[in-house]
């Protein structure tokens, strides 16, 4: 069962193993019990934290970085639409990605359509400028040029953006899709920026969601996002350990969308 949700063997013997600590061979025997302690030593071993919008600090500021291809633009957009649902439309938007003109117009519109303002900014010293000129929101989010995990210098380039000083949460966005390995490495080589959270997208697209257990085992950055799918707002969940133990173990990635 644990395997064929893409956990792997090390994680799965994790879980079995307090399975048959936990459970009396009666207990074993039933399909339901066993599914429901899995499910809540799962939740055991993941760390969840989603940004806390509601609580009492100044601003919030979030920059997502990751690799190319993950959808960072998109899931910064579902983050932006889904505050202004819940919260408020004191956000505004920056990037530093001008490696892509595409990338800088879809930020664009996605502001146009959302009333909330959107800078373009090319150094450090600018993104200092533009995150002061809106001190009055209440949050920033940071769209960033996507990196190759082999490329130190164009991380330490990111690193002099993203300052300590600034304040700035930084979500590492994976795709659901890439290989374990693959992923391990990227975080191992981003984590010098100084990573708070994780976000996994492309999950509609990934046949075993075991593999976020198996990396946030391994990596102690807390998930705060998962996204599912092209739709802005909706293909974006906030996690609980709860929803996310739930979804790993879910044979219907329908349910995604429910």
């Amino acid at each position: 069962m644990l395997l064929n949700r893409g956990i792997n063997v090390e994680t799965s013997k994790t879980i079995s193993d307090f399975l048959r600590e936990s459970l009396s061979d009666e207990e074993i025997d039933s399909p339901d019990i066993v599914s429901s302690t899995i499910i809540e030593i799962i939740q055991n071993l993941l760390e969840i934290s989603p940004p806390l919008f509601s609580s009492k600090k100044d601003q919030h500021r979030i920059a997502l970085v990751g690799p190319t291809g993950v959808g960072k633009t998109t899931t910064l957009a579902k983050i932006a639409a889904s505050y202004l649902t819940s919260h408020s439309n004191s956000i505004a938007l920056i990037t530093v990605d001008t490696y892509r003109i595409a990338a800088v117009e879809q930020l664009k519109v996605y502001g146009e359509i959302m009333h909330i303002p959107v800078d373009v900014v090319i150094s450090p010293d600018q993104l200092k400028h533009a995150i002061d000129s809106h001190r009055d929101k209440n949050l920033i989010l940071i769209d960033t040029a996507g990196r190759s995990p082999k490329d130190d210098f164009c991380i330490e380039e990111l690193s002099t953006f993203l300052s300590p000083e600034l304040n700035i949460d930084k979500h590492l966005v994976l795709s659901a899709t890439s290989r374990e390995k693959e992923l391990l490495n990227t975080i191992d080589r981003f984590n010098s920026l100084g990573l708070t959270n994780t976000i996994f997208t492309k999950v509609d697209e990934c046949v075993d969601l075991g593999i976020m257990l198996n990396i946030q085992i391994k990596n102690k950055n807390p998930l705060s996002y998962i996204t599912n799918g092209q739709r802005v707002p909706e293909d974006l969940i906030e996690l609980s350990k709860k929803t996310a133990a739930e979804l790993i173990m879910s044979e219907h990635q329908g349910l995604l969308h429910d």
